[in-house]
């Protein structure tokens, strides 16, 4: 057999993280053993022989991935070896950092060891939906309140999701990045608005929520009170709830004059009045 410590095992990363530092796919590929079989961490397809195992670092090797153990258990038997745990890449093409669940199993084969099978994955828990009920989606709207209530823009924008879009009540141009919706702020902030939701409809999907109705905004610096539509959309980023979406627009009725009510309203207006007159009988 031949002999290797549990050190060694562990360094035996190091040749598979170096040959992705070269960013090339075939480099990568010459790692593996000749029967290797590599579960991907973001493909379906198990990767059986060289060429499926090039063909996935060809687009892996885009990100600039560069590898750190975190936690490893190691195994050592008659000319393998196994090294288990969890990694974390930096990419360099994006500077963002990815955890996965790893197992290397090596065998020695023509006079080195190589990577007999590869299963990565994503770390399940980051996967399963944030849980929030819908009294907490409501209370979201106060994070944001409290926001205004400290007239500083930069601390309002702050709330807001890293590619939210902000469509503005009193503004025609969409904010869609950090500096466009604090700019919006500098103006509004001004007026010392603090809002109180008079109508809420709440939604919770995977990791999103959504609570859209009508707001009414008390003017601090005048004393005027303002209603108005939204429509907030909720992702959970870096930990916490965060503004993805924020549609708000002024009641359409004061300036259109009086839409007709819902068929619905109509009918249950009617029921009630059925009922009544029925008692009254």
């Amino acid at each position: 057999a031949k002999e290797i410590s549990e050190e060694e095992v562990k360094n035996l990363f190091q040749l598979w993280n170096s040959a992705l530092a070269t960013l090339d796919p075939d480099a990568v590929a010459k790692r593996y053993a000749k029967n290797a079989v590599l579960l991907p961490t973001v493909s379906d397809i198990p990767r059986t022989d060289y060429g499926l195992i090039k063909d996935y670092f060809v687009g892996f090797l885009d990100k600039k991935p560069q590898g750190e153990i975190l936690e490893s258990n190691v195994t050592l038997g008659h000319n393998w070896c196994q090294d288990a745990g969890i990694y974390e890449f930096t990419m360099g093409a994006t500077g963002d950092k990815v955890k996965g669940r790893y197992s290397f199993v090596y065998v020695f084969e023509d006079g080195e060891w190589k990577i007999s099978h590869h299963h990565s994955s994503v770390m399940p828990e980051g996967t399963m939906p944030k849980a929030i009920s819908e009294e907490e989606v409501k209370n979201l709207f106060q994070l944001w309140n409290g926001a205004l209530a400290t007239l500083d823009p930069d601390a309002v924008a702050k709330r807001y999701a890293k590619n939210a879009v902000l469509l503005p009540t009193v503004s025609d141009v969409p904010r869609t990045d950090y500096g466009l919706i604090k700019d919006y702020f500098v103006g509004f902030l001004q007026k010392k608005p603090q809002g109180e939701i008079l109508e809420s409809n709440v939604i919770i999907g995977h990791n999103w929520c959504q609570d859209a109705g009508i707001y009414e905004f008390t003017m601090g610096a005048t004393g005027d009170k303002v209603k108005g539509r939204y429509s907030f959309v909720y992702v959970y980023e870096d930990g916490e709830w965060k503004i993805a979406h924020h549609h708000s627009s002024v009641m359409p009725e004061a300036f259109l004059g009086p839409a007709p009510k819902p068929a619905v309203e109509k009918m249950v207006k009617e029921k009630i009045m059925d009922e009544v007159e029925s008692v009254v009988a």
